[in-house]
């Protein structure tokens, strides 16, 4: 059967609206940073890939859309993470979206796993989600169609093996998403997370996509091919926009039928 040409909604209500996305320079985030900026919102991420953020950054001004602004911010470091937050804030005048996509998912042996190793990969993984959170709050409430965007993965639920630090924070992603949406529900700030499957992006490609694990993926998925970021993206961009304005608390997953 020949495939259709596929088309992709256009969301009226994310026109203008201000949108945060971290870990945005490459990969899924960077699918994000781009979807976001051809919806005509006003796009800021953080990360700390410079190049890539200025290729990025090139790229999407190129085809012609407005230049998403860019902040190097390590986000392990909390006090340069809340000032990032307040800069974005006050430089877009706002803050309607926040995603928090930046991850590692570093494989590791639970035998080489020591407190250092475990407190780097949390950070990495799960505590800036929380802080982040927290400090774009206040503009969130103050949006009155506040949207957050929690990146989890299906990797809890397999489960996956080879990087056990990683899938418990991907597995409290999902426990802070759920508490979270109780906590600024009053404020119609709704949060969701998304659980990506197998997502071939270009590191996956690089480091990871062996045509044995090409085939462990198509054999577990429903779906007979790759899944890539712009799955994700859509999303996403549902998730941010009005359409989505009674969903909340809600784990998404995007996997071609792995779970």
């Amino acid at each position: 059967m020949t495939q259709r040409h596929q088309q992709y909604a256009q969301y009226p209500s994310l026109q203008g609206r201000k949108v945060l996305i971290t870990g945005g320079a490459t990969g899924i985030g960077e699918c994000f940073v781009t979807r976001f900026a051809e919806q005509g919102a006003q796009v800021a991420f953080f990360d700390i890939q410079d190049h890539a953020a200025q290729q990025l950054i090139a790229r999407i001004t190129t085809e012609g859309w407005p230049a998403p602004l860019y902040r190097h911010c390590d986000l392990t470091d909390i006090a340069t993470t809340r000032e990032a937050v307040e800069q974005v804030i006050n430089l877009l005048g706002g803050l309607d979206v926040l995603v928090n996509n930046a991850g590692n998912d570093q494989r590791h042996s639970v035998e080489e796993v020591t407190p250092e190793l475990w407190d780097r990969l949390m950070a990495v993984n799960l505590r800036h989600q929380f802080f982040m959170t927290q400090a774009a709050l206040p503009a969130l409430k103050q949006s009155g169609v506040g949207s957050i965007i929690n990146m989890s993965s299906i990797a809890w639920i397999i489960p996956g093996v080879g990087m056990p630090v990683y899938i418990t924070a991907k597995a409290a992603i999902v426990g802070l998403t759920n508490t979270l949406a109780h906590e600024v529900g009053k404020d119609n700030v709704r949060v969701n997370a998304i659980l990506p499957g197998a997502i071939v992006t270009e590191k996956q490609r690089r480091l990871v996509l062996t045509p044995e694990y090409s085939a462990e993926i198509l054999g577990n998925q429903a779906l007979k091919r790759h899944l890539v970021p712009e799955e994700v993206a859509r999303l996403a961009l549902f998730l941010a926009a009005d359409d989505s304005s009674g969903i909340t608390g809600q784990s998404h997953i995007v996997d071609g039928g792995w779970v």
